[in-house]
């Protein structure tokens, strides 16, 4: 993976038009996704003012957004107040060579992980591994992809493209290689599965001296950091090492506590569909007392990698609104059938659709993709507990690709790079916006279409062939409509 893109992926129609075809894949996603689908509406179903709340979280996001810089500021002064260290990275590779320094000062050869979306963005496990250091995710389906040597292709549920089967043989293959081997005779009941994990992770969680993690929240007047999840390993990580590093996006920050309540009661109904997380764990800093639990030494690690060139665009920077619930990809039909590697990205489906492109630029040719890995149908922004219009985004997307290409920056100035290809797409519409300007030209056109109309074709040809095929052309009318709107004196018949 090179700055969280998976390297040798094709563009998204390819790789989803293979995965399509893939029925154990399809079946897996399909039984996962409708599940998590169905119990979220009945948990969201219980909060009579879920519209308010998800307005709130909007408006505080969209609030936060607009003076990242004073929160950042605040957030670092609380921080270090409450004794942390904060470190500032541009890029994955600082922020990488950021986590090694601090891992290597330390003088310990193995972290224990938390699941962060982050940290998979800057590939920094890969980045650890080439300094000597191991580092173990403990997170059961992040677990799952690591020892199955797989990508995770899922915000919530990384191995949602397993089914028990497949885990108990990665279990019973791969355990050994990575530590505590799997029980003899292991079987794919969840139960077992999941005792199986638990007693490979132990051993881990017991012995580490560092871990890393993620947040899903920061609270600037208090600098404490948030992490909500379901099984405990991520409170393991954060009580037991007494070195914590904590890797998180600049936009993941919100001003103050009575901001978070709004988030701990959406983002557990929209992503497991819970009332509240089994596990919310918080902490300010550090703790002096050996027998207390925490970390003696904290580190935050703040990212942009894209995030400001994000904030800089008025449309697209409602995606750093996402709180990272999933909810968009159970309801998607594109990312049902495709499945997450499909997007090249650890963002999968439609936030990853308008979030990896903003990131990342629409120079590659996945990124430029993705922007159309959409029906457009708006089921994603109908369940986003903070009201992100992905299909906006998406099409504003469609327009960049279309029109500059790859975003750029050159010195203090962002530029659009001209676009590779859409060379017939560009000129279609030049000449669709010459003939709506010179109303002669149109109407004359519109009777000719009208007047050929038996000999138009069922399909386009050339790069228009792929969208035809599965979509029947719209029959052209035999009179044009300003035809008809003169012959019938605006719509009356003359005759009566």
């Amino acid at each position: 993976m090179s700055g969280g893109t998976y390297l040798g992926m094709p563009a998204f129609p390819k790789a989803a038009h293979e995965a399509v075809h893939n029925e154990t894949l399809r079946g897996n996603l399909r039984h996962a996704t409708h599940t998590i689908r169905a119990k979220r509406e009945k948990a969201v179903a219980e909060v009579s003012d879920w519209a308010e709340l998800r307005e709130a979280g909007k408006q505080i996001k969209d609030h936060t957004l607009r003076h990242l810089d004073r929160y950042l500021v605040q957030l670092e002064e609380s921080v270090t107040a409450a004794g942390g260290t904060v470190h500032w990275a541009a890029d994955a590779d600082e922020a990488n060579r950021i986590v090694t320094y601090l891992v290597k000062a330390t003088g310990e050869s193995e972290v224990v992980k938390v699941k962060s979306m982050a940290t998979q963005e800057i590939g920094l496990n890969e980045a650890l591994e080439a300094e000597g250091i191991s580092a173990y995710e403990t997170d059961l389906a992040e677990l799952i992809v690591q020892l199955g040597k797989d990508r995770p292709s899922h915000i919530l549920v990384p191995a949602i493209h397993r089914n028990r089967g497949e885990i108990r043989d990665i279990f019973a293959r791969e355990m050994s290689e990575w530590g505590r081997p799997a029980p003899e005779g292991l079987t794919d009941t969840p139960a077992e599965l999941a005792d199986a994990a638990r007693l490979h992770l132990r051993e881990k969680f017991l012995r580490a001296k560092v871990g890393v993690s993620g947040a899903n929240f920061m609270v600037a007047e208090t600098g404490t950091m948030v992490v909500v999840e379901s099984e405990g390993n991520g409170r393991m990580c954060l009580t037991l090492p007494e070195t914590l590093i904590s890797v998180v996006g600049i936009e993941k920050i919100v001003p103050t506590w009575r901001d978070l309540e709004v988030f701990l009661q959406t983002l557990p109904r929209s992503s497991t569909a819970e009332r509240m997380n089994p596990y919310t764990s918080t902490w300010t800093g550090t703790t002096d007392s050996e027998s207390a639990d925490g970390p003696r030494t904290f580190h935050l690690v703040l990212i942009d990698n894209g995030r400001t060139d994000t904030l800089a665009d008025e449309v697209g920077r409602q995606a750093l609104r996402c709180i990272r619930c999933s909810a968009c990809l159970n309801v998607c039909p594109v990312y049902e059938r495709a499945g997450g590697h499909a997007y090249g990205s650890v963002y999968p489906g439609p936030i990853g659709a308008i979030l990896s492109p903003q990131l990342r630029g629409t120079g590659s040719e996945i990124d430029a993709s993705l922007p159309y890995a959409s029906s457009l149908c708006g089921a994603c922004y109908d369940v986003c507990p903070v009201a992100i219009d992905i299909p906006e985004v998406l099409v504003h997307l469609r327009e960049r690709v279309v029109q500059g290409g790859a975003v750029t920056r050159e010195g203090a100035k962002v530029v659009l790079k001209p676009a590779k290809g859409h060379a017939a797409e560009r000129a279609a519409m030049r000449a669709a916006r010459w003939a709506f300007s010179h109303p002669g030209v149109l109407r004359t056109g519109q009777r000719a279409a009208s007047r050929t109309r038996r000999f138009h074709p069922r399909t386009l040809p050339g790069p228009g062939k792929a969208w035809s095929e599965t979509r029947s052309l719209p029959a052209v009318p035999a009179e044009p409509f300003r035809d008809w709107w003169q012959r019938t004196q605006g719509g009356k018949d003359a005759s009566k």
